[in-house]
């Protein structure tokens, strides 16, 4: 966990600031901080991301319009039956989730009653460099810290997932989902994902959280808000969960009735090669399934299966369309 944020000494540069303008940085942060909400969220029943995710959820997000509108990281609402928001003032309304993206992670949660934190400004995450000082604020028994930024790097998620510009902090913090990374002005810079093992380099032992950039979000909130997603968010699905095993792909996970799964891809595998394109790492794999085409485009995949080079055919699918919804009245 990080150590507790003393908002006063939040800094970057040499040189006390003056009186003024360090209480000018106290309070932008002190507001960027106070529009952090908590989530907590039952998903349904019957929801197929309960194996791994569970059925009960809480997390964090953060107030980013007038409306109340709140940003978060999506696992945390997928296929959502209730969502409930509470603000830093302890009032908790219901809300409904507006948009999930896939290709960013990002999810939206709009509440279905006004909320009192002041919006927060979304800053230039593309910005943040190794070595920056941020604040990462969550609604989590660990409040506020100071954490730094140790890497800005691509990330590929076992899960078919793959970012540009992912921000790498540490110390770590466990109550990282939805948390809010906040940079020297008071501005969000990114929505916290995961914890990593290897948050300085890949394959190097340094714990930290990743967080998605928030430059992500900008070209795509109209059409989120509007649609509940982005169209360019469609692409191709198998279900399978990979990992990187000394330059081979292999299977760790195939989710149950995905195309992986109906078409014979079992844990163990090892995937060789999508069509004719060889695949050692994750981003590899990705690029190229993407590459193929519309959802529900058929891959060829080669795989090492039992000993026996074989090639199997994946009809992929669009990842919305295999989640359960909430049913309409």
């Amino acid at each position: 966990m990080g150590r507790p944020a003393r908002l006063g000494h939040f800094r970057r540069g040499r040189g006390a600031p003056t009186e003024s303008a360090a209480d000018a940085a106290t309070r932008q942060l002190t507001e960027a901080a106070g529009a952090v909400v908590s989530l907590r969220v039952k998903a349904l029943r019957n929801a197929r991301s309960a194996a791994t995710l569970g059925t009960e959820r809480t997390g964090s997000g953060v107030v980013i319009a007038p409306s109340g509108l709140v940003l978060t990281i999506g696992y945390l609402v997928l296929e959502a039956d209730q969502v409930e928001v509470t603000d830093a003032k302890g009032r908790t309304v219901p809300a409904t989730v507006a948009a999930y993206d896939h290709a960013t992670g990002f999810g939206l949660v709009r509440p279905f009653a006004p909320l009192a934190p002041k919006p927060i400004r979304l800053g230039a995450s593309r910005s943040v460099e190794s070595g920056d000082r941020v604040l990462v604020a969550t609604t989590g028994e660990g409040g506020l810290s100071v954490a730094t930024v140790v890497a800005r790097r691509p990330f590929a998620g076992y899960w078919e997932y793959l970012i540009e510009g992912a921000l790498f902090t540490a110390p770590p913090r466990l109550d990282h989902s939805g948390a809010a990374l906040i940079n020297k002005d008071g501005e969000l810079v990114g929505i916290g994902s995961l914890l990593v093992m290897d948050a300085l380099k890949p394959g190097e032992r340094f714990p930290g959280n990743m967080f998605v950039p928030v430059e992500l979000l900008e070209p795509i909130l109209a059409e989120m808000i509007a649609t509940g997603r982005q169209k360019a968010g469609r692409r191709p699905w198998l279900g399978v969960n990979a990992m990187e095993d000394d330059g081979r792909l292999r299977v760790l996970r195939v989710t149950e009735e995905s195309p992986a799964d109906e078409a014979g891809l079992r844990p163990g595998d090892v995937i060789l090669g999508l069509g004719a394109v060889p695949v050692k790492d994750l981003g590899a794999f990705y690029r190229a399934l993407w590459d193929a085409g519309s959802p529900g485009v058929e891959v060829l995949l080669r795989v090492l299966q039992e000993g026996e080079v074989r090639l199997i055919r994946v009809k992929s699918m669009d990842r919305l369309d295999f989640l359960r919804r909430k049913p309409t009245i």
